[in-house]
């Protein structure tokens, strides 16, 4: 089969399952767009540990990690199988690369991971591999991981890393609205596709000092970080092609991201 690109997705609020808007539409529009992939990785800003964690269960339960929401949220589940073959072989190209990872094999998928591929793949038929994330390590570390995955893009897997283009949730407090929208959100959203776009790799492992409203547009680096899993999953070369999917309440830019092109060495 062609080789996969790889993605990045901004998953929003949990209220994303029971109200897709205009993500939801993009996500389907992307699923019919690619290839049926074998397989998923997905690197979810809602997994978070010291070193890789790569989840192995057979059958790996929805995960309802967030309170205060209607009890319907907390009905939905989203059945998909996993893979545990394929989290071993997961876990031997982040061990190859000098990455420590371990297997665990009760994880489940995290609100990071099935709210946008219950979107995307509603069916839930698709084998699934949740992956954490490693917040304490930064943007180098989550581009070697991805790097470290890219050969699974030609066994048909489709690697994915799902967080926010822009994350601050202290901003639920501030008023903003589709009519109000933060200051700091377009024009961070501009840098991130105008570095992309280029190719400079090196300005956006720095994006802390380098981008506009660094600070405001992500407090902490959990939701950001899974863009560079995708992104160096597509290996070198790789074109970038941005996906408006809008801004939800005002401050959280929904962008989704594909990388194409370029094979692993």
């Amino acid at each position: 089969m062609p080789s996969l690109p790889s993605l990045y997705i901004s998953h929003g609020s949990p209220m994303t399952a029971l109200q897709p808007g205009a993500t939801g539409a993009r996500l389907a529009e992307l699923a019919q767009a690619l290839p049926r992939p074998k397989a998923i990785v997905i690197a979810s800003a809602h997994w978070l540990a010291r070193s890789p964690l790569v989840g192995g269960a057979a059958q790996p339960e929805t995960i309802h990690d967030f309170y205060g929401f209607p009890r319907e949220l907390y009905q939905l589940r989203y059945p998909a199988p996993g893979a545990p073959a394929l989290a071993a072989r997961v876990a031997g190209l982040l061990d190859h690369a000098g990455l420590a990872p371990q297997l665990d094999p009760q994880r489940g998928l995290d609100h990071g991971a099935w709210v946008p591929l219950h979107l995307l793949y509603p069916a839930a038929d698709i084998p699934v591999v949740p992956l954490s994330i490693q917040p304490e390590l930064g943007p180098a570390h989550q581009y070697a991981v991805g790097r470290a995955l890219a050969p699974l893009r030609e066994e048909g897997v489709l690697v994915i890393g799902s967080g926010s283009i822009t994350h601050n949730l202290h901003d639920l407090r501030s008023g903003y609205s589709a009519e109000r929208e933060a200051p700091y959100v377009r024009p961070f959203i501009g840098w991130v596709e105008q570095k992309l776009a280029a190719g400079d790799i090196d300005a956006l492992l720095d994006y802390r000092r380098q981008a506009p409203f660094a600070q405001h547009a992500h407090p902490t680096d959990e939701h950001f970080l899974p863009l560079y899993v995708a992104l160096g999953a597509a290996g070198d070369g790789a074109q970038a092609q941005r996906i408006d999917a809008g801004i939800d309440l005002g401050f959280l830019a929904m962008d989704i991201y594909r990388f194409d092109g370029a094979r692993p060495d």
